[in-house]
């Protein structure tokens, strides 16, 4: 993942804070103690899950490149994804009472033409999350920009001649009237029958 090719060089990697690790086990013995069964495996989890959060903390990554996000995590399941910047619709940020408690924050990415099930991405633990969003719409705002700037085609008219655009001007009005003249033709025939 450190390698985003010869075309395109990471602007910005995101740093995670290490205490989304402790979110993570506190939510997970939350949920063992509402389940009330769980409450036995609350020891177990807590060792096991220090061990797996600090893994999958050391294998997250978020990367901000000239034309695009790329995120990769997991342990036993990676997910590897690219996000082209121009994509991006929304990045919203979430944050829930234990979150809140850490000073975390998750962030959603979200793009054109995903499905309505949620956010394409969520990413929990950005250190200066504010700062790392408003850096990719920024740069999504750029790709954007320059993209709708190359896409605009000139106008004709500025780069002829005055002399040219009048000829233009007078070519297209012999052509309306021409199609206006067999337009009365056929509504006159029409008429007769």
């Amino acid at each position: 993942m450190e390698d985003l090719g010869v075309q395109e060089r990471v602007l910005l990697e995101a740093e995670f804070d290490p205490k989304v690790r402790t979110y993570w086990l506190l939510s997970g013995i939350l949920i063992l103690a509402v389940t009330v069964v769980g409450i036995p495996l609350i020891p177990v989890w807590y060792f096991i899950g220090l061990s797996i959060t600090e893994r999958y903390l050391r294998r997250m990554s978020c990367m901000l490149g000239e034309k695009t996000l790329r995120v990769s995590k997991g342990i036993f399941t990676r997910v590897e994804k690219t996000v082209p910047l121009e994509k991006i619709t929304d990045m919203g940020l979430v944050q829930g009472p234990i979150m809140r408690y850490l000073g975390l924050y998750a962030l959603s990415v979200e793009t054109a033409g995903q499905s309505s099930s949620g956010a394409l991405l969520k990413l929990l633990g950005i250190v200066e999350t504010r700062q790392f969003r408003d850096a990719v719409l920024r740069q999504r705002d750029q790709i954007v920009a320059s993209g709708a700037a190359e896409a605009r085609p000139s106008s004709p008219l500025p780069a002829m001649g005055e002399h040219s655009a009048d000829a233009l001007l007078a070519d297209i009005r012999d052509t309306l009237h021409r199609i206006e003249g067999r337009m009365n033709r056929t509504d006159d025939a029409g008429e007769r029958n």
